[in-house]
């Protein structure tokens, strides 16, 4: 995903101010051999590739003075009650470094599933995104996990997907956590204890039939 930047010379909380009162946004370029950059970005073209998700986990193309650089999305700092991007910081890649990001999960299939379909169930997605170590090439845009194959009373984990090629996780110490639990649903639950009660009730006792009236 590519976008443009522009040099900024001037800094400061003034300086920035006045720049986004004529529609930029104060930005910063890190990381690598050279000495961090200050640059700005239109605000309207920025607020819309925010809303991509490829711009918060891929590798991005920024044209900076006629020049192509790759980059990764590190922060972005919103006005507390206005839509408005106040700052935001970009960190340069280096092709033989591997670089810690987080990539979203993209969850398919669990309507098809035995534990949803036919076992009263609904799958709690748990965690949707995870944390991984690649280098920028093998970066994914995103990690497809089906769930046609849950079942009830099983819940899915890391080690049950297969990450992309050159792809590690980080768990951060945490062994094989849950992506997706299984999770009956109240009503299916108290059916069958419902049919069972009815079942071992005794058999109400018939009432005694009223006495024809006699006349006089």
């Amino acid at each position: 995903m590519k976008f443009v930047a522009f040099e900024r010379a001037k800094q400061g909380t003034g300086a920035s101010r006045r720049l986004r009162i004529t529609g930029r946004t104060p930005g910063i370029v890190y990381g690598g051999s050279a000495e961090p950059q200050l640059i700005e970005l239109d605000h309207n073209a920025l607020w819309h590739a925010l809303k991509k998700e490829a711009f918060h986990s891929t590798v991005l193309d920024m044209e900076l003075g006629g020049t192509d650089h790759k980059v990764l999305l590190r922060d972005v700092q919103m006005h507390p009650f206005k839509q408005m991007i106040l700052h935001i910081d970009f960190q340069r890649v280096d092709a033989t470094t591997k670089l810690h990001m987080k990539v979203p999960l993209h969850y398919s299939g669990d309507e098809n599933s035995p534990a949803v379909k036919t076992e009263g169930c609904i799958a709690n997605h748990v965690v949707t995104e995870i944390e991984v170590l690649c280098l920028p090439s093998d970066l994914p845009e995103f990690i497809a996990v089906d769930l046609s194959g849950l079942k009830k009373g099983a819940s899915l984990h890391l080690n049950d997907i297969t990450l992309p090629k050159g792809v590690t996780a980080v768990t951060h110490g945490k062994n094989n956590p849950v992506l997706v639990s299984v999770v009956v649903i109240a009503a299916a639950a108290e059916a069958p204890a419902a049919d069972a009660a009815a079942a071992a009730a005794p058999p109400a006792k018939g009432k005694p039939a009223a006495k024809p009236a006699t006349k006089k």
